[in-house]
């Protein structure tokens, strides 16, 4: 059986969302960029959906406004009624519901419709696409549990922020994840109300705004990798049904023949020498003691 070709896939949504009255006469349809971030498509897949509605005389280009529906007198707009009960806020927490147990590559609009127990555009009403959830989410995990006043000692402060970040990653294996842009961050209030109480943890150290911002990014990445370790971690033990213990007991044999040939003698040693037990926890303590003695020794050059 033949797949259909996401570009038609797409521009079926969208002829539904027309048919449904959600997108009437006039309004603009998703830009091409739009239809990249919520389908999570090439820009020529986009283009292509977009193509399909216009020929079929759906929509048309509006220069300096975008696509938009264009009105049709045989076809009068039709406007259904939005599912009794139903809210943004009830969207978003089912679909933080579904992401916690599931990840978020089972997160669909239709997934959280069938838990919601209404229809796919229904959600559409009150959400615009799986992008703005996400971003949703992300806001909603983030504003769960307030960090609590800033301490007055700023390596203090570091230390409970990342435990915070860490803490909330825990809860929400797939916060990670949607947060793992540095250069285009999730515009969440919540999640930049953390990053404001970081920088006050630092205020009066004497760095510069280019070390803050740099100290913050440094330390959520920080706690982002290992969050993102222990996710994968995890989907990696549901996918084979191993324990890491069991991987590593069926794989030691490959590593041991490859540090066995003799051109790795300093990694041998970890093997011949008793081994070492890897363990996340562990790791995060090391790392985030190195992290804040490195920003130790910044404050100390800065106010030298």
């Amino acid at each position: 059986m033949q797949t259909e070709p996401p570009y038609l896939r797409i521009a079926s949504e969208l002829r539904l969302r027309i048919a449904d009255g959600e997108l009437s006469p006039g309004d603009r349809v998703p830009s091409t960029r739009a239809i990249t971030q919520q389908w999570g498509v090439a820009m020529a897949t986009a283009t292509k959906a977009l193509a399909v509605l216009r020929r079929e005389g759906l929509v048309r280009a509006v220069p300096g406004v975008g696509t938009v529906v264009v009105g049709t007198r045989a076809q009068p707009r039709r406007t259904a009624s939005p599912a009794p009960g139903l809210t943004r806020e009830r969207i978003v927490r089912a679909a933080v519901e579904i992401a916690d147990a599931e990840g978020l590559a089972a997160l669909s609009m239709r997934r959280i419709a069938t838990a919601l127990s209404t229809s796919t555009m229904a959600l559409y009403r009150h959400v615009p696409g799986k992008a703005e959830l996400i971003r949703l989410m992300t806001d909603a995990a983030c504003g769960e549990k307030p960090l609590g006043p800033v301490p007055a000692d700023w390596r203090t402060g570091l230390e409970q922020a990342a435990r915070w970040l860490r803490d909330v990653c825990t809860r929400h294996p797939w916060l990670a994840m949607a947060m793992a842009s540095i250069t285009r961050p999730v515009y969440s209030p919540n999640a930049m109300r953390y990053t404001e109480w970081v920088l006050c943890a630092l205020r009066g150290t004497g760095l510069t705004p280019f070390q803050l911002i740099h100290v913050h990014l440094t330390l959520f990445a920080y706690v982002q990798a290992i969050a993102m370790a222990a996710e994968l971690e995890t989907q990696a033990e549901q996918d084979t049904g191993i324990s890491d213990d069991e991987w590593m007991a069926r794989n030691e044999p490959h590593f041991e023949a490859i540090v066995g040939g003799g051109n790795l003698p300093l990694l041998s040693t970890l093997f011949t020498e008793g081994g070492f037990d890897l363990d996340l926890e562990t790791l995060f303590e090391f790392g985030l003691r190195r992290t804040l003695d490195g920003v130790a020794v910044m404050i100390d050059e800065t106010s030298a």
